[in-house]
């Protein structure tokens, strides 16, 4: 009886610490599984990987422990139902990170994602250009929602039989304040000609610019360091 209150106390106490350092992680941590369920199953797997690893442990115990952690979920699992307000302090809250089609560095930092992560999820959405987004929110499980501009919702273009706009992708020449020289010689674009169109728009620090895109017909767009400095379209 001893050995099993000592399993019950250390599945109480543990599973607060690994909701802690989850959420401490980050939300790229998990995957796409609510925190809570991924440490649930993550819990259960090494419980049941123990048990078959080492013949010394008593089936009961293993069994007893699995009981335990699944009581637990089931109980968290009524709790988030009936109080809604106990689940921002167990997962992970909802937050936007491109608005009008800006980045907000803030909120990337806070979910602890890069420029890149966040175009590959847009990639995966059909979407190349930043700027047919009014507004993109990373979800509790790490997915990426998404609402287009009214001018790029559907039906498309290639819908109504109109012609296609071949200029909708954007290609990164600066990427937190750094000029990414590849996509410069892609575009025959020269270091000194970008400095200069930035110049006469008023920017003289490459640093103060998170993200700027280009797309082929050359119409370029920014997202500044400071998420309240304006978003000229050059």
């Amino acid at each position: 009886m001893e050995e099993l209150l000592q399993i019950f106390g250390r599945v109480m106490t543990i599973m607060p610490l690994l909701l802690f350092m989850t959420l401490y992680m980050g939300r790229r941590s998990i995957g796409q599984m609510p925190v809570f369920d991924f440490l649930i199953m993550m819990t259960l797997a090494s419980v049941t990987g123990a048990d078959i690893a080492d013949p010394s442990i008593k089936h009961t115990y293993t069994a007893f422990a699995i009981v335990i952690i699944a009581l637990f979920q089931k109980a968290v699992s009524t709790l988030l139902i009936k109080k809604r307000f106990f689940a921002k302090w167990i997962t992970f809250q909802p937050i936007e990170v491109i608005r009008d089609g800006k980045l907000l560095m803030k909120n990337l930092k806070k979910v602890k994602y890069s420029i890149d992560n966040i175009l590959q999820l847009l990639r995966e959405k059909n979407i190349f250009n930043l700027d047919v987004v009014q507004s993109a929110i990373v979800e509790a499980n790490g997915s990426l929602s998404v609402q287009k501009k009214d001018d790029h919702l559907t039906p498309t273009r290639e819908e109504l039989n109109l012609t296609a706009n071949v200029n909708t992708i954007a290609y990164p020449l600066i990427v937190d304040g750094r000029i990414v020289y590849q996509v410069l010689r892609h575009l025959n674009i020269t270091e000194t000609s970008l400095r200069q169109h930035l110049v006469e728009k008023g920017i003289h620090r490459i640093e103060d610019i998170f993200f700027c895109t280009i797309t082929q017909n050359g119409d370029i767009q920014l997202s500044y360091t400071n998420d309240e400095h304006p978003t000229p379209y050059i």
